[in-house]
């Protein structure tokens, strides 16, 4: 796939390149419009293990594309209406949602500049590994903007309701030791650094009990929404369907002959 998002699958690893390097990989209306796709065929790939969400180059992502969307300015504030909703509904919704469906544990390798989008679509990823240069920021009050791509979904259910308002509201600019304070990024590591780490926790993850990594992943989704009987139940459930896995018996089998497990995802 050729553009503004580039999907590459090689030896279970799905790779999402958010490809405008020259623009700190900063959203565009065609990049809303190449992730859409690249999220979809994602979703329809039946060899992939792990997920691993990138910039090209030095960054991230650093926000909307400002210049893009002032083409717009134009248009009379009815007209902007209804445009900016169609984009977001029709382009970053379904990308989220999709995203957000995969049973393979998504990584975030995250540097540079992580605004906006950006940071809303870290934040939705399951894992995220970030480089000590990485600079992160809302951006969304700083143009008049409230957020998109689920910043006011995650952000409550990962630093808190009052921190999120914070961080919404005064779109105050952060370094990664903030961000790992604050439980945003699980590791900070050094810029050299920043491709290993990636690779040892996608080595590990691509090896594991695929299923069992989609039970968790449901789990922790629908737990924000359950009562606490209903989520015994649904773990109970998940519990039992995982439990008649070949994977559980190789793990249990495993343990107790003392290796290593070898998982194959059934």
């Amino acid at each position: 796939m050729a553009g503004t998002a580039l999907l590459d699958v090689a030896n279970g690893i799905a790779t999402l390149t958010l490809n405008r390097p020259a623009a700190l990989n900063a959203l565009s209306v065609e990049m809303m419009q190449d992730l859409s796709v690249a999220a979809r065929e994602l979703a329809g790939r039946k060899d992939v293990d792990v997920v691993v969400i990138t910039g090209a180059g030095d960054h991230f992502m650093a926000g909307g594309d400002l210049k893009d969307f002032a083409r717009h300015l134009h248009l009379s504030p009815e007209a902007r209406l209804a445009a900016f909703k169609a984009m977001i509904v029709q382009y970053i919704n379904p990308t989220i949602e999709t995203l957000q469906s995969l049973g393979q544990p998504v990584i975030a390798r995250v540097r540079g500049a992580c605004a906006g989008f950006g940071l809303s679509l870290m934040a939705g990823c399951d894992l995220v590994v970030c480089a000590d240069d990485t600079t992160f920021t809302t951006a969304y009050s700083a143009v008049g903007l409230s957020g998109d791509g689920g910043a006011s979904y995650f952000l409550p259910r990962i630093v808190g309701r009052r921190k999120a308002a914070e961080l919404m509201l005064l779109g105050e600019r952060f370094d990664a030791s903030r961000a790992l304070q604050l439980g945003l990024v699980n590791r900070c590591v050094p810029v050299a650094e920043l491709d290993a780490e990636v690779g040892r926790l996608v080595d590990r993850l691509r090896v594991g009990p695929r299923h069992a990594y989609a039970e968790i992943k449901r789990l922790l989704a629908d737990s924000h929404d359950n009562q606490i009987e209903s989520q015994l139940q649904s773990e109970a459930e998940a519990f039992a369907r995982c439990g008649a896995t070949a994977d559980f018996a190789e793990g249990v089998t495993a343990f107790l002959e003392k290796r290593k497990a070898v998982f194959r995802g059934c």
